[in-house]
C-alpha cells in the first residue's frame, strides 16, 4: 500500500488504464525545459477544449512541481472508491494533480518508480465519461514521460516553448523522444512571444518572435499558434482563474489553439 502525506491509500497498479481500453484519447503536453510555461498552457488548453464541448480531464504528472491546483484554483482533496481516485472537477474539467494530496511546500523526494506509480495512479482514475486526457508532464525526458509512453500510449504529444534559442533546444529533445518511441506530435505552441506595454501599447519580443514557428517548419512539425507574454495571464493563473474560463481576448487565443488541435487530431 502506498500513502500520500497519510491521507489516501492505494495500491500501485501494475498495469495502468490504456487509452485504448477507455476509449479515450490521451495527449501528453511536454516540454524540454521547466519554466516555458508549460502547466499554464495544458490547464487553459483543457478548458478551450471543454467550451468546444469535449469532455475533458488533466493529470497533472508534474509529480515534483504540481502546479495545476493553483492554476485552477482548486485545491480540494479527491475522494477515493473502490481502489481509484475521483476527480475534482473545476472551470468545466475534471483534473487530478499530487498537488491536491500532499501539504503545501512539501518536497515530493521520490525516485523513479515512486514517481512512475504515482502517474500510474492517477491514470488508472475514474474519469467517467472524458473523452480527452491531457497530461501535464514534467519537463525533460525522464522516468515519467517513458511510463507514460510505455503503460498509456498517448495519441499524440504537443510541446510548448518559449521562442528562444535555449528553450527550443530542449523542445527539440523532447519532440525527438517522442519521434523515437512513434507517438506523434501534433504540433508545437510558441509561449511567451509578444509582451504588449499597458501603458504605450508597444509590442515587444522579450523572448524573440516566430522561432518555435521556424523550428516546427524546420522538423516538419504542425505549428499550433503563439500566446502572448501577458500580465493579465500570470495574475489570472496566480489567482486561480483560468484566462481561457473567460471571456476575454486571452481566452480567444487559447480557443484558436484548441481549435488548431482537434484538428491535428482529425487527420
Amino acid at each position: 500500500m502506498m500513502a500520500i502525506d497519510g491521507t489516501i491509500q492505494m495500491s500501485i497498479p501494475r498495469i495502468a488504464m490504456t487509452a485504448a481500453q477507455t476509449a479515450r484519447t490521451l495527449i501528453a503536453i511536454g516540454s524540454g525545459k521547466g519554466g516555458v510555461g508549460k502547466s499554464t498552457v495544458s490547464a487553459n488548453l483543457a478548458i478551450a477544449l471543454a467550451k468546444k464541448g469535449k469532455k475533458v480531464g488533466l493529470i497533472d504528472a508534474d509529480v515534483y512541481g504540481p502546479s495545476q491546483p493553483t492554476l485552477l484554483g482548486v485545491h480540494r482533496k479527491p475522494e477515493a472508491e473502490n481502489d481509484k481516485l475521483i476527480p475534482v472537477e473545476a472551470h468545466g474539467i475534471r483534473f487530478l494533480s499530487l498537488g491536491q494530496l500532499v501539504s503545501p511546500g512539501h518536497a515530493l523526494a521520490w525516485r523513479g518508480p515512486m514517481a512512475t506509480g504515482a502517474l500510474a495512479n492517477l491514470l488508472d482514475a475514474d474519469w467517467s465519461d472524458s473523452e480527452l486526457l491531457l497530461v501535464d508532464l514534467p519537463p525533460g525526458t525522464g522516468d515519467v514521460q517513458l511510463s507514460l509512453i510505455q503503460r498509456s500510449r498517448p495519441a499524440g504529444a504537443v510541446i510548448v516553448s518559449t521562442p528562444q534559442d535555449l528553450s527550443l533546444i530542449d523542445a527539440r529533445r523532447a519532440i525527438d523522444l517522442f519521434n523515437k518511441t512513434s507517438v506523434p506530435v501534433l504540433g508545437l505552441i510558441e509561449n511567451m512571444a509578444t509582451y504588449t506595454c499597458p501603458h504605450c501599447g508597444e509590442a515587444s519580443h522579450p523572448f524573440g518572435t516566430g522561432g518555435a514557428e521556424a523550428a516546427a517548419a524546420e522538423m516538419g512539425v504542425p505549428f499550433l499558434g503563439r500566446l502572448p507574454l501577458s500580465l493579465a495571464i500570470r495574475e489570472a493563473s496566480d489567482a486561480g482563474n483560468p484566462p481561457a474560463a473567460s471571456d476575454g481576448p486571452e481566452a480567444k487565443a487559447f480557443a484558436e489553439i484548441a481549435s488548431q488541435l482537434l484538428a491535428a487530431l482529425a487527420h
